[in-house]
């Protein structure tokens, strides 16, 4: 009993074989770029995770600047040039103690060289011992600042701005504002 089989020509393979092959080469073109938005989105939300989580350090030290058990001498806040100086009673002895720095109620944030750096026991702005926060390898900040807002009958207020782009990518950068309430001062 015959059987009557039909299937492609040799033709119609090759056919179905150039239109195939164009259709791959054309989407393989758009690969590339779709990788590197990809990777361009990636280091952006890297680089936004790491700016907010430092601000987000310098806003909980500012929010306990000034908080004394007892009668502590001074200011609570030193802010300079891109660079601010805190204390608070963190072992409730009435006293704003700044050595040693393991112990220091003292803690100074700055912008120094790209970086943004901290130093416990800081007793101003400039020095030496200062710890690197941010890696310069990975990021550069551009810009650190605090603002005090005195409101009349309220606690201060404090403005911070973060700003900083990947190494050698200046086209990949973030700013940040944050806002916090000095409730010691």
């Amino acid at each position: 009993m015959p059987v009557n089989e039909q299937g492609f020509s040799l033709v119609e393979v090759l056919i179905a074989m150039a239109i195939g092959s164009v259709l791959l080469l054309s989407t393989a073109r758009f690969l590339p770029a779709l990788q590197m938005a990809a990777i361009r989105q990636t280091q952006q939300q890297v680089l936004e995770e790491e700016v907010w989580q430092r601000l987000f350090t310098v806003s909980r030290h500012l929010q306990r600047a000034g908080f004394c058990r007892g009668v502590c001498a001074g200011e609570g806040i030193t802010i300079e040039n891109h660079c601010v100086v805190l204390r608070w009673d963190g072992n409730l002895n009435g006293v704003w103690e700044q050595t040693p720095s393991t112990n220091s109620d003292v803690t100074g944030f700055r912008m120094n060289n790209g970086a943004l750096e901290t130093l416990r026991g800081a007793a101003s702005c400039t020095g030496k011992g200062w710890e690197k926060m941010t890696d310069p390898d990975f990021l550069v900040v551009d810009d650190f600042t605090v603002k005090r807002h005195n409101l009349a009958g309220f606690a201060p207020e404090f403005d911070m701005l973060l700003s900083a782009h990947l190494k050698g990518r200046p086209d990949v950068q973030v700013s940040a504002n944050y806002n916090v309430t000095g409730h010691n001062l």
